[in-house]
């Protein structure tokens, strides 16, 4: 009997003995560090032309062909309107919006959607979940010609790193 008392007591001692220490400092939150310059600052310039944005897709369903991935691709201009866009023979239907979702998301914040998918799942920066026009996936890639971004490709319906790897081929057209 006396058993469960000593046990209480020790833990009711060990309470006030831990509510009288120290505080302890919270870990510092890493959002609060102030970058000396603003990431992701790069320009928008003159929007793709359909001729441009057709040369990216082409180059991206080589890619995916070679590896026999069934994608959807995407590129918009630099306003995220979308300029042109293919789906290949058996590519999901669901995979058709994402492909824009990407391709918009990489033009107006100016960085890879993997650069989101990255905040969220390697930093647990969950916050980024709250911003319009978000997709956390990777494969959505911005368009850069002369240090200013022309548009972005987006590519789905492979796994992440397949839809990257084919956008990569597609993005690498425009110099």
């Amino acid at each position: 009997m006396r058993l469960p008392f000593l046990s209480m007591a020790l833990t009711a001692g060990g309470i006030c003995l831990s509510l009288s220490g120290e505080a302890q400092t919270p870990a510092a939150n890493p959002l609060d560090a102030i970058p000396d310059s603003m990431p992701f600052d790069v320009p928008y310039g003159t929007p793709i032309s359909l001729d441009r944005a057709e040369a990216a897709i082409a180059a991206a369903v080589a890619e995916a062909k070679k590896h026999h991935w069934k994608l959807n691709v995407a590129v918009v201009d630099s306003g995220a309107n979308l300029v042109a866009f293919q789906r290949m023979d058996g590519a999901q239907l669901a995979s058709i919006a994402v492909s824009e979702h990407k391709a918009r998301t990489a033009a107006t914040f100016r960085r890879e959607t993997k650069a989101f998918e990255d905040a969220i799942q390697l930093k647990q920066n969950y916050y980024a979940l709250t911003l319009d026009g978000i997709i956390a996936s990777r494969g959505g890639i911005p368009l850069i010609e002369a240090g200013k971004i022309i548009g972005a490709i987006g590519c789905s319906g492979a796994t992440g790193s397949q839809d990257e790897a084919a956008c990569k081929v597609g993005a690498a057209t425009v110099k």
